[in-house]
C-alpha cells in the first residue's frame, strides 16, 4: 500500500527506481546484477540436478517438466535452425528459461521484496529513511539487461556470419545485397546495416517495453488499497502468457537469426 508519507507519483518513481552505485557511464544497477545472477544460478543448479539424477524408471514431477523444456526448446531448433551446430540448442535453452524466471519475478507482488529490502537496510543502518532504498526485482523492466541480452545475440550474428560465409562473403552479403551491383554498394551497405542494427535493437525494446508495461500495471494495481489482492490475480493470469511469449519470441528469434547468418547462400 501507499506509505502516507509518499504521493502516488513518489511511490511509482520509487518501485521504477534501480538500486544504483555510481553515476553516468559507470553506473551500476545493483539489484538488476543480483537477480539476474541469482535466478541464472537457479536455472543451472536446478536443471544440472535433474541431469545427474535422471533416470530411465518413473521420473519425478520437476524430471518431467525439465525434460519437456528441454524438448520442446530442442523441437523449436530443429524446425527453425538449418544447419549443424552444437551451440544451438543449449543457447536457446539457456535463453528460454533464464529470460523467463527474470519475467516470472514480474508475479510477486511489487511491495514484498522492496519493502523488505527497504527496513532491512534502515534497521541495518545503511539509511536514514526507508525510502531512500530501491530495489527492483524484475531484471527485464531495465534496459541494460534487455540490450545486453540482445547485444550478445548480435554478436553472435556477426560471429557465425563471418564463420560460415567467410569475412569475404560476409562483406559481399552486406554489400551486394538486395541490389548486386558495384554502383549500388553504398546503398546495399545502408540498408543492410539498418537491418542489422534492427535485430537487437527489436530483440531488446520488444522484452523490455512489454515487461515494463505489465510492471506498471501492477504498481497501479498495488495503489487501489483494499482490492489489490484481487485486481492483481486476475492481471497474473493474464500477464503470464506475456511472460512465456516474450521469453519464446526471444528464443526464436535468436535461432531464426542465427540460422540466417549461418546460411551460406
Amino acid at each position: 500500500m501507499v506509505s502516507g508519507e509518499q504521493t502516488p507519483t513518489q511511490y511509482i518513481q520509487h518501485h521504477l527506481q534501480n538500486w544504483t552505485v555510481g553515476e553516468g557511464f559507470w553506473a551500476v544497477n545493483v539489484d538488476t546484477i543480483f537477480w539476474s545472477v541469482l535466478l541464472g544460478v537457479l536455472f543451472l543448479w536446478s536443471f544440472r540436478r535433474v541431469a545427474k539424477k535422471s533416470s530411465a524408471g518413473v521420473p519425478g514431477k520437476w524430471q518431467c517438466f525439465v525434460e519437456m523444456v528441454v524438448e520442446f526448446v530442442d523441437n523449436s531448433v530443429k524446425e527453425s535452425f538449418h544447419g549443424k551446430d552444437k551451440l544451438i540448442a543449449p543457447l536457446a535453452l539457456t535463453i528460454f528459461v533464464w529470460i523467463f524466471l527474470m519475467n516470472l519475478m514480474d508475479l510477486v507482488p511489487v511491495d514484498w521484496l522492496p519493502t523488505a529490502a527497504m527496513y532491512t537496510g534502515y534497521w541495518l543502518g545503511f539509511v536514514n529513511d526507508p525510502h531512500d532504498v530501491y530495489f527492483k526485482v524484475v531484471p527485464t523492466t531495465d534496459l541494460n539487461t534487455t540490450f545486453a541480452l540482445s547485444l550478445s545475440v548480435f554478436a553472435l550474428i556477426i560471429i557465425y556470419s563471418i564463420k560460415y560465409k567467410g569475412i569475404k562473403g560476409f562483406a559481399k552479403e552486406m554489400t551486394f545485397t538486395p541490389f548486386n551491383h558495384w554502383a549500388l554498394v553504398p546503398v546495399n551497405f545502408v540498408l543492410e546495416s539498418i537491418t542489422l542494427l534492427a535485430k537487437p535493437a527489436s530483440l531488446a525494446l520488444r522484452l523490455f517495453g512489454n515487461l515494463y508495461a505489465g510492471e506498471l500495471i501492477f504498481i497501479l494495481i498495488a495503489m487501489i488499497g483494499l482490492f489489490q489482492l484481487p485486481a492483481h490475480f486476475a492481471w497474473a493470469v493474464f500477464h503470464i502468457l506475456v511472460i512465456v511469449l516474450q521469453a519464446f519470441i526471444f528464443m526464436m528469434l535468436t535461432i531464426v537469426y542465427l540460422s540466417m547468418a549461418s546460411s551460406e547462400h
